[in-house]
């Protein structure tokens, strides 16, 4: 057994920030990171954009940041935590460029503001098209300088140790030695990022796989919106690539135009912002898109921008559309929409608190009430940030004293018998994938909600009595934990009434309709 005084669940933005913090804070104290994979690999890591920051009062202001965050969750923010993570931002900003993080400037020297999708001002602080890559590379130096902290890469954590609604730590399974440990702690911080590996076309990474919800929902903590499911508009089209390359809503901010394979600017059609109206409303728009014209995708027209400003601000996306025969001077980049982030996940209030005692949740796992339902480009980093901040804050004012007592932790049970067959996982993973794509993805209704949950419950069933009798390894608690996810997703799509932001049910489908459409 591994005993810590904090243990933090991935290592992103969210999970690395509060851990530089806190260590700086008590010296003594023991701080560990458990990562499934390498430390540098999460979502934060792919974020292109960058992070929505006011920073010229002159032009912007708080107000204006408050009220497109707003406009862009459609009524289901909360609007004490939307200002509190707006007028926070600019703090959070400077402690990045401190620890080393570099944003671009312009010729005057000052931010080289970028504008995205629902934004009504230039505010997106960034590093080119490399804004995570960037913010993940600086944070790691700083957590490497850290004596107190430790990194294990490549544990996966598999279940919370609870009793009576107070988290103790987490079994972690040892990817190298095939080991559980349990790790023992005061504090567990959930920053495990997202769930886009639930859906068969995706932007996020391989990690993805919505770990830290399915472990909070099965230790009973309050699991909120996992309804709002948003999908990036422009997800660069190739059959020939596995997952999902980001066309940055920045593109679009430069200048650049939807069009239908027929050259039509259609956007101005669904929308008065027209190719800068907010992620839903793009996603939903080229969906119609699609089925009116029977296209496999639409297309993003740059051919009439200046190419070497273009190059200098996006190196990479100009760099992966040559790599598959896209010459963006003459050619439209084909894109459609891909699963990109989740507005919901494990319900916290303003210091990070789940509704378990002593487990705290940030970044993308979490529902902060930021988002509603649907989130502003560029916030999500931003939300990241206040958050590990005030559960920083919080909990460097937590005394261990008052903590409630240790209980004996008991080692993990397993079963001894054989290894779970990679053929099972191998067949019920692309099914899983193919089912969420075709009936739980933009426009969902009833009928198709109510087959998924019936073949997902089958799958769980099928996965406990598997766990039950075979030693269990990280490839099949991922499966475990993405039917968990899509679960949560069905079940909460099917209780939401109404249409808002990134959820979209059509009530008119009939079964039969259903059955051609999907």
């Amino acid at each position: 057994m591994i005993q810590t005084n904090y243990l933090i669940i991935g290592s992103g933005i969210a999970g690395l920030t509060f851990a530089i913090k806190i260590a700086d804070k008590f010296p003594g104290k023991k701080i560990t990171i458990v990562t499934k994979s390498s430390e540098d690999e999460s979502n934060t890591k792919y974020a292109q954009g960058g992070i929505a920051v006011v920073q010229n009062q002159l032009d912007d202001n708080f107000k204006k940041h408050i009220d497109d965050t707003l406009i862009c969750g459609d009524g289901l923010c909360d609007k004490q935590v939307v200002k509190m993570v707006i007028t926070e931002g600019p703090k959070r900003l400077v402690e990045l460029i401190n620890w080393g993080a570099n944003f671009d400037l312009n010729d005057k020297g000052n931010f080289d503001l970028g504008r995205e999708g629902g934004h009504s001002k230039n505010r997106i602080v960034h590093h080119k098209d490399q804004t995570g890559y960037e913010i993940e590379r600086a944070i790691l130096v700083q957590a490497h300088k850290k004596k107190n902290i430790e990194i294990f890469d490549f544990h996966f954590a598999l279940e919370l140790i609870t009793e009576k609604n107070h988290c103790y730590g987490a079994y972690v399974l040892s990817e190298k030695t095939n080991d559980i440990i349990p790790f023992q702690s005061d504090f567990t911080l959930l920053a495990t990022g997202g769930i886009g590996q639930v859906y068969g076309h995706t932007t996020n990474p391989t990690v993805a796989t919505g770990d830290g919800i399915a472990m909070a929902n099965r230790a009973k903590a309050k699991i909120k919106d996992m309804e709002f499911i948003q999908f990036h508009p422009t997800a660069l089209y190739d059959k020939k690539l596995s997952s999902a390359f980001l066309i940055s809503e920045a593109v679009r901010g430069f200048g650049a135009y939807l069009r239908t394979k027929k050259g039509n600017r259609f956007m101005l059609n669904y929308d008065e912002r027209g190719d800068l109206a907010s992620r839903d409303v793009i996603s939903q728009s080229i969906e119609i898109e699609l089925k009116k014209s029977s296209d496999e995708c639409v297309f993003l027209d740059c051919t009439h921008l200046d190419m070497s400003a273009f190059i200098k601000h996006f190196p990479m996306i100009y760099a992966r559309c040559k790599a598959v025969g896209i010459d963006l001077e003459k050619d439209w980049i084909p894109v459609i929409p891909a699963q990109h982030y989740l507005c919901g996940g494990i319900s916290v209030n303003t210091n990070g608190q789940t509704s378990i005692e002593n487990l705290l949740a940030c970044g993308e796992c979490s529902q902060t009430g930021l988002h509603g339902a649907n989130r502003l480009a560029s916030n999500s980093l931003l939300e990241a940030l206040v958050y590990s901040e005030r559960i920083y804050n919080f909990l460097a004012n937590a005394t261990f004293e008052n903590n409630s007592p240790k209980i004996k932790i008991v080692e993990w049970k397993t079963n001894k018998s054989k290894p779970i067959s990679q053929e099972y996982i191998s067949k019920i993973k692309p099914e899983l994938l193919l089912l969420m794509q075709q009936k739980v993805s933009i426009v969902r209704n009833d009928y198709n909600l109510s087959h998924a949950r019936t073949q997902l419950e089958i799958w769980k069933k099928e996965c406990d009595e598997i766990q039950k009798r075979h030693i269990i390894n990280k490839d099949f608690y991922e499966l475990k934990n993405m039917i968990d996810v899509a679960i949560l997703i069905v079940t909460q799509s099917m209780d939401r009434m109404e249409n808002r932001g990134s959820f979209v049910k059509n009530k008119k489908l009939n079964s039969s309709y259903s059955n051609q459409t999907s």
